[in-house]
């Protein structure tokens, strides 16, 4: 990792605790408020804790783009939470075979940005 690409980690990382800590809920109460920052803390150590380990500079950026888009994403709609994508559902496919495999391409592919870690973390 080059010492820029570390400054840029290290500063979203920061950004993140930032936000966590003057976080308010959309409901306004108390509980839901503190949940919040929780999670937003929690996903974040889970996240870059995941990925120290990466070296690949492509895998650098793209995980670089996914915390500004989730970042961007939960300001701007005050929620926390990935926010759920609409993919059709497998319920077409063959349990096995080229088909299935094909859907499960589409799907991979047509994950947002903002999702692409979502889940394999939960």
């Amino acid at each position: 990792m080059t010492p820029v690409t570390r400054q840029e980690v290290l500063g979203l990382y920061r950004k993140i605790f930032r936000i966590a800590k003057k976080w308010q809920s959309a409901s306004g109460q108390i509980e839901e408020t503190i949940k919040e920052k929780e999670y937003i803390i929690n996903e974040a150590q889970t996240l870059f804790r995941k990925n120290k380990n990466v070296t690949d500079p492509k895998l650098i950026k793209q995980c670089i783009d996914e915390c500004e888009a989730r970042i961007e994403i939960g300001l701007h709609y005050n929620i926390p939470y990935p926010r759920p994508i609409h993919l059709p559902p497998m319920g077409l496919a063959h349990k096995q075979g080229r088909m299935l495999r094909h859907q499960e391409k589409l799907r991979k592919i047509s994950k947002p940005i903002y999702l692409k870690s979502h889940d394999e973390v939960s």
